[in-house]
């Protein structure tokens, strides 16, 4: 994992890369990712031209407005601020979106995450991220249901207007 916060890291575009391989990793940066997770319209405008032709874009769909993408790319968009806002705090729209993540990908087992989003916060709020984590899990199941072509991946988007 790779990260560039930067002095930009309080409200503008920056970026966490994650490479998963069960081979030797080689070059520790991603140059066309396959899979994109985006919070922030400025965010979409400096980042999505990188992702790979065919890859899949997932959103916060209340904070990003998703357009001209080749037709291949496969989208997914969830509420994170929204549905962490129902649970009282929104700074675990994070753990939000990385239940969607895992649910829509199917690249890791759930309770893996769990356990990583668990470990991953203080022990006082570990509760609150683990139900922002359910909370994104279960939209995003929802959201394969609502595809009867979930295995495929194909595009699914909830765009705001």
């Amino acid at each position: 994992m790779t990260q560039n916060f930067g002095p930009e890291a309080r409200g503008a575009a920056c970026t966490a890369q994650l490479l998963l391989s069960d081979q030797p990793i080689l070059y520790p940066y991603v140059t066309q990712p396959d899979i994109m997770v985006v919070m922030s319209q400025e965010a979409y405008t400096r980042f999505v031209p990188e992702l790979k032709e065919g890859g899949t874009l997932i959103v916060e769909q209340d904070l990003v407005r998703v357009a001209d993408l080749p037709r291949q790319t496969k989208v997914y968009s969830c509420p994170a601020t929204r549905l962490a806002e129902e649970l009282g705090k929104r700074m675990v729209l994070n753990s939000v979106m990385v239940g969607f993540f895992t649910a829509v990908t199917q690249l890791l087992k759930p309770e893996a995450v769990r356990r990583a989003v668990a470990d991953s916060v203080p022990s006082t709020l570990q509760e609150l991220n683990l139900k922002a984590f359910e909370n994104g899990y279960g939209y995003g199941v929802k959201s394969l249901v609502f595809n009867p072509h979930s295995q495929e991946l194909e595009q699914v988007i909830y765009a705001k207007e």
